[in-house]
């Protein structure tokens, strides 16, 4: 079967070194991909918001499913766009992608699905958020309501900070139009776990758990980031609490999904904070989370182009997972400067070298190829990504393959996977 992959990221990346090694797989496309997925399959340079394009691109080079990677692409309806030109297509329609699309509608459907969530409310006018924000003597969490490429969160202890945030994202336009509309909640209190979940329209499938590193800094010091690195599986999801998600969560938010006749077909990742009175849902994401996929997918030892074409045809409850028992880490090496501004342009130096340590993968994010140079194109720039028997294995492995990469300005924080020892 022909692939085309849709995204430029480390998300893509690792989903591409996964589909390369199914049987099924004959050639795998990656539009627009980077660096590293070139080593995949072929890169296509056709931008993944470029709808008219990519299924132009299927439908000439006979391409019999499609797998959509970043947000962006699903909310513009690139599923709805391949399905009318009859190519089967991973992710939800643009329907379904409202829920990490509109953090408003998603708020709505968990109240109306009885979800446990934070507090909050809804603001379309700053003065309205201010005068609310003005009122609270807690902390708070802003949030812009649209796609902000997951940085539109701003985490304020003192509500004062709160108010600041909520004037740089609905005035200053910090997120542009993701800032039209502003959530201000409570902030929830406790650790936080990523669960992500194969989805057909009725079967659910959880993969293995994982924790991401969503700030900066050391210590979660800082402002928030894409996520500067995750390891898989996360001590904190332990058997009944996987049992309370999915049935106090998953299962309410499907079933509420086809309610809403916005049926949700995919992967979904739900965002959460474990608490001392269970666990409560911080966001849904409707597609892979980046880089908890990365720690999740070098642990996954069955076919993922089948998984895939399970989702797609209805068919899940005939798919077993088998997973790798040992734990993996993924480290972001990211560039000086993010998650403000930062300059790209960097040669990347080390990349094999780390590669030659047993069970080490660098999946790359913001790269891209320059003749035999591999130069920083991103924030985020490669997630490295390493196995071990225990996680504390993973992470010295993880971090003696970080150490064997070079580029100008390159970031990364030193305790990732600290979490898992307390």
């Amino acid at each position: 079967m022909n692939v085309l992959l849709v995204g430029n990221g480390g998300r893509e990346h690792a989903v591409a070194w996964k589909l390369k090694q199914s049987k099924e797989l004959r050639n795998l496309y990656i539009a627009p991909g980077n660096a590293g997925t070139a080593r995949c399959g072929e890169n296509i340079d056709i931008s993944d918001t470029d709808i008219e394009a990519l299924v132009d691109f299927a439908k000439g080079n006979a391409v019999g499913l499609v797998v959509v990677g970043p947000e962006d692409p699903l909310s513009l309806g690139l599923v709805d766009a391949m399905e009318a030109a009859g190519i089967a297509a991973f992710g939800p329609r643009r329907s379904a992608a409202q829920l990490e699309a509109d953090k408003a509608f998603a708020k709505q459907l968990m109240r109306s699905s009885s979800i446990s969530t934070a507090e909050g409310r809804v603001f379309d006018r700053f003065s309205d958020a201010k005068a609310y924000i003005a009122s609270r003597d807690e902390p708070v969490v802003i949030k812009a309501a649209g796609l902000a490429k997951g940085k539109g969160v701003v985490v304020c202890d003192d509500p004062a900070d709160g108010i600041l945030a909520a004037e740089k994202i609905m005035c200053d336009r910090l997120f542009g139009d993701a800032g039209n509309q502003l959530i201000v909640e409570d902030k929830l209190l406790g650790e936080e776990a990523s669960i992500l979940a194969f989805v057909d329209g009725k079967n659910i499938y959880m993969l293995e758990s994982s924790q991401d590193h969503k700030p900066i800094g050391e210590g979660d010091a800082g402002a928030n980031t894409g996520g500067m690195g995750a390891y898989s599986p996360a001590p904190v999801i332990t058997d009944d609490m996987l049992d309370k998600i999915t049935r106090e969560i998953l299962v309410p938010i499907v079933d509420g999904m086809k309610r809403n006749e916005t049926p949700y077909k995919g992967v979904l990742y739900a965002g959460l904070m474990i608490t001392t009175g269970g666990p409560r849902v911080l966001e849904f994401n409707v597609r892979f989370g980046d880089p908890e996929i990365q720690a999740i997918l070098v642990r996954l030892k069955s076919d993922l182009l089948e998984v895939f074409q399970a989702v797609c045809e209805e068919r899940l409850d005939e798919i077993t997972l088998v997973w790798d028992p040992r734990p993996a880490v993924c480290v972001v090496m990211a560039s000086g400067g993010y998650p403000g501004d930062y300059e790209t342009g960097k040669a990347i130096c080390g990349i094999e070298e780390a590669e030659r340590l047993d069970d080490v993968v660098v999946f790359h994010a913001g790269t891209k190829q320059q003749g035999d140079k591999v130069l920083t194109n991103g924030g985020r720039v490669l997630g490295v990504t390493a196995l071990g028997q225990t996680t504390r294995e993973a992470q010295a492995r993880a971090y003696e393959a970080v150490e064997r990469i070079t580029f100008a300005g390159a970031y990364y924080r030193k305790d990732i996977a600290n979490k898992a020892f307390t």
